[in-house]
């Protein structure tokens, strides 16, 4: 006879991720994120630790129920079912990267974000609960994998000289990529970054990472390339540094960086259809302030201040902080009713100034409208601000599949 638990779980004879996220709420992260990455990956027949972990961490009756069900994926973006390629998301914030390769028929077999709501959201779309601290996690518990996907941060590089290459690289996220494919050795790895890693300490920090990449780890690296995510799809100036490897010689003489799509779309295609909340709309004393401040800085020279987009235009990058939502407002007339809905000071203005909504953002990183956004606004924009632009991702990533599936 079934159990309750076995009762609560499945429906129509499958296990149902959501009813299962809620049964076992209870248990650790650490133990969650090690269940799913079991059930994503067993199929597959991937070699990995994780069921010999959960022995020790689940009721030997509750773990032998789940290894004879198969899984209904009620998420978004569940596992793909036609892969042709393994990969691993490490700095995997909201999954943009995921993404991206899991559309090219790629079955992720290992992820790690330390972020708590990011975890969220992406455990949300995915069913899969990233694990936390990478550099807490042994390599050789990582499975084996085609490709390793990262974007790792640009910590700043505390180096001395820059001799020891592999050596340099310790005590910054990048070591922790770097020991992994040193580990793992898979057959290419794709690494993302901001533009600003080009002139990092006067090219330095650049320079240690690919000797790092070539010399000691032994891989074949085109020289990177800053790609724009205006060019492939997206209204968004964002340019970010890509770095792909191949263990492979010949598979890195025929990889080559995509070339800019011929059609661009501008901030009328990513505009919301129906009419926009008030609270997205600034205030009058609000607009002022920001009128006033430009103002000063532009007195000094400066080109600090707000920035509103014509509809045929295109969005200054997104970014987290700061002047990240006033430098992208919108004109939106739209609005009839003008009643604040949360604490602010002042009517709302009457010119139809807002900022763009998360759905905005979202859309500005190419992420598809079924993307859940499940956390505050304030978390979603600082979470499609650190995130990347999906298009541009694949349109690269697509190349690098081809070449290693060749």
């Amino acid at each position: 006879m079934p159990t309750d638990f076995e009762k609560a779980i499945t429906r129509n004879g499958k296990v149902v991720f959501s009813k299962l996220r809620e049964a076992v709420s209870h248990v650790s992260p650490d133990t969650l994120a090690t269940l799913l990455h079991y059930l994503q990956t067993r199929d597959i027949g991937v070699k990995s630790q994780y069921l010999g972990k959960l022995k020790d961490q689940l009721p030997k009756s509750t773990l032998d129920f789940l290894k004879a069900q198969s899984i209904s994926w009620d998420v978004p973006f569940p596992p793909s079912e036609n892969i042709s390629f393994t990969f691993i998301d490490l700095f995997a914030g909201i999954g943009g990267m995921r993404l991206a390769f899991q559309q090219l028929g790629g079955r992720c077999v290992f992820s790690s974000e330390w972020d708590l709501q990011a975890q969220r959201t992406y455990m949300t779309n995915f069913g899969e609960l990233p694990f936390g601290d990478i550099t807490k996690v042994d390599s050789n518990f990582i499975p084996p994998h085609d490709v390793l996907v990262a974007g790792f941060p640009c910590q700043a590089f505390s180096i001395a000289g820059f001799k020891g290459g592999f050596e340099d690289t310790r005590g910054t996220l990048f070591f922790d990529v770097a020991r992994i494919i040193a580990e793992r050795k898979p057959k290419a790895f794709f690494l993302e970054n901001v533009k600003g890693l080009v002139g990092h300490d006067k090219g330095k920090t650049l320079d240690v990472i690919l000797r790092t990449l070539r010399d000691d780890l032994g891989y074949f690296v085109p020289d990177p390339k800053v790609m724009n995510a205006k060019d492939f799809g997206v209204p968004q100036n964002r340019e970010r540094i890509f770095i792909v490897g191949f263990k492979n010689k010949k598979s890195a003489e025929r990889f080559s960086y995509p070339k800019p799509l011929k059609t661009a779309k501008t901030i009328a295609d990513i505009k919301e259809q129906d009419t926009v909340p008030v609270q997205y709309y600034l205030s009058q004393q609000y607009l002022s302030t920001l009128k006033a401040h430009r103002k000063r800085h532009s007195d000094k020279g400066n080109g600090f201040g707000y920035e509103i987009i014509d509809d045929q235009g295109i969005a200054n990058a997104i970014v987290v902080g700061g002047m990240g939502r006033e430098r992208n407002l919108l004109i939106d007339h739209r609005l009839t009713d003008f009643t604040p809905k949360t604490n602010i000071k002042g009517p709302v203005n009457r010119d139809g100034i807002r900022k763009m909504t998360p759905r905005e953002w979202a859309r500005l990183q190419g992420f598809p409208d079924k993307f859940l956004i499940e956390v505050s606004d304030a978390q979603a924009y600082k979470q499609f601000g650190n995130s990347v632009a999906v298009p541009a991702i694949r349109a690269t990533a697509q190349n690098l599949v081809k070449t290693i599936n060749r």
